[in-house]
C-alpha cells in the first residue's frame, strides 16, 4: 500500500521573486516605474490575474483586488481619454484597494500624476513591452506553476524513450541501480531517491530537489554524479510522470498481470497513473523490461494495444473448435537458417 501523500501548496509568492522569474526564466522584461519601498516583500496570494476595466468605470462589485492587476491598451487609453480630475478619481477608486501591484503591458505608460498617486498608496507599477495577451498567458502559467499542488515520492524518475517512468518500491530493492542501468543504456535521469511531483491541471511533472539534483546513491558504492559521469545528455531537469513501476520481491501469493500489461492505477495528487507491478527475481533483466514498459505505453498511446490484439486472435481461434495450433508460416523456403 502506498503511503499517505503529504500535499504541499504555497500560500503566497513574493512579488520580488515573481518579477525576477519573469525576467530570467519566463523572458518577460519588466521595469518598475515608481519607487515604492519594500515592494519585493509584497505578497501574491492568488494564481489568477485581473484586468480592472469595470473598476475604472466605477463598478466595484465582485472586484478581485488581491490579484495582479493588468492595464492593457483598453484600460490605459480609457484613462488617458479622461480629463485630469475624472482620471484621478477613477484611478483613485482602483488604488483604494490593497493591490499587490499594477502591470502596464504593450509599452503603455501613465502620466506622472497617476504614478505619484500609486506611490502615495504604496502600490508598485511595472511596465512590460510584451503584448497583453502574451503577458497574461505567460504570467498565468507561471502563477499556476507556483501555486500548484506538490508532493514528494520516494523513488527514481527516468525518461525512457520519452516516457517518464517512476520507479517505486521498498528501500533497498534496487531502484537506483535500475535507474543507473537505464542511464548507461542511453536513457535520461530526472531524479533519484526523492522525486518532487507537481500537478499542473491534470498533468504530473516530476523533478529532483535542489540539494540532490542528479546525484545518486548506489548501495555498496556510495554517491555518484550522473551528470559528471555520463554527460549532459544523460539527465533532464523535469519530465512528465506517465507510468509508475512498482518493484516488488516475488511473492507466490501475489497475482501479477499476465495478458494485459497494465490493468491497475496509482493515484498521485488525485491523478490516476498506469501502475505496473514488476516482480524482481534473481537473473531477471528488469532494465530491459522497463524499456519494454515504456515502448508498450507508446504503442498504446498511438492506438495499438498488444493485449487486445492477442485477445481478439484468441477469441477467433476458440470459435473454430477442434482446430489445434499451427505454425505461423505456411511454407518453409529453401533457406534452412
Amino acid at each position: 500500500m502506498p503511503q499517505k501523500q503529504l500535499v504541499i501548496q504555497k500560500e503566497f509568492v513574493p512579488l520580488g521573486f515573481m518579477i525576477e522569474q519573469l525576467r530570467e526564466s519566463v523572458g518577460l522584461d519588466t521595469e518598475l516605474l515608481n519607487p515604492v519601498e519594500g515592494w519585493q516583500e509584497r505578497r501574491i496570494v492568488e494564481r489568477n490575474i485581473h484586468r480592472p476595466g469595470l473598476v475604472l468605470a466605477g463598478y466595484t462589485d465582485l472586484f478581485q483586488a488581491q490579484r495582479v492587476q493588468i492595464l492593457g491598451n483598453t484600460e490605459t487609453r480609457f484613462l488617458l481619454n479622461m480629463d485630469e480630475a475624472t482620471r484621478a478619481r477613477a484611478f483613485g477608486t482602483l488604488l483604494s484597494y490593497d493591490l499587490p501591484c499594477i502591470v502596464l503591458t504593450a509599452e503603455n505608460d501613465l502620466p506622472p500624476d497617476m504614478l505619484a498617486q500609486a506611490t502615495a498608496r504604496g502600490v508598485p507599477v511595472f511596465r512590460s513591452p510584451a503584448p497583453t495577451t502574451r503577458f497574461m498567458s505567460q504570467l498565468g502559467d507561471f502563477l499556476e506553476d507556483q501555486f500548484a499542488q506538490q508532493t514528494t515520492v520516494h523513488g527514481s524518475l527516468v525518461d525512457v524513450y520519452g516516457v517518464g517512468l517512476l520507479l517505486v518500491g521498498r528501500a533497498g530493492i534496487g531502484k537506483s541501480e535500475i535507474a543507473l542501468d537505464l542511464v548507461e543504456r542511453g536513457h535520461r535521469l530526472v531524479a533519484d531517491d526523492v522525486v518532487i511531483v507537481t500537478r499542473k491541471h491534470n498533468v504530473l511533472m516530476g523533478a529532483g530537489t535542489d540539494l540532490v539534483q542528479h546525484f545518486m546513491e548506489i548501495r555498496g558504492l556510495g554517491i555518484i554524479d550522473a551528470r559528471a559521469m555520463f554527460g549532459i545528455r544523460a539527465i533532464r531537469f523535469q519530465k512528465r510522470v506517465e507510468v509508475v513501476v512498482n518493484l516488488q520481491i516475488w511473492d507466490e501469493d501475489e497475482e501479477y498481470t499476465r495478458i494485459s500489461m497494465v490493468d491497475e492505477t496509482r493515484d498521485i495528487l488525485d491523478v490516476a497513473l498506469p501502475l505496473v507491478k514488476l516482480p524482481v527475481t534473481p537473473g531477471k533483466n528488469v532494465t530491459v523490461i522497463c524499456e519494454v514498459i515504456a515502448m508498450n505505453y507508446l504503442l498504446q498511446h498511438y492506438g495499438y494495444d498488444p493485449a487486445q490484439v492477442f485477445s481478439e486472435r484468441l477469441a477467433a481461434r476458440m470459435q473454430n473448435k477442434g482446430e489445434g495450433p499451427r505454425r505461423n508460416t505456411e511454407y518453409f523456403e529453401n533457406d534452412y537458417e
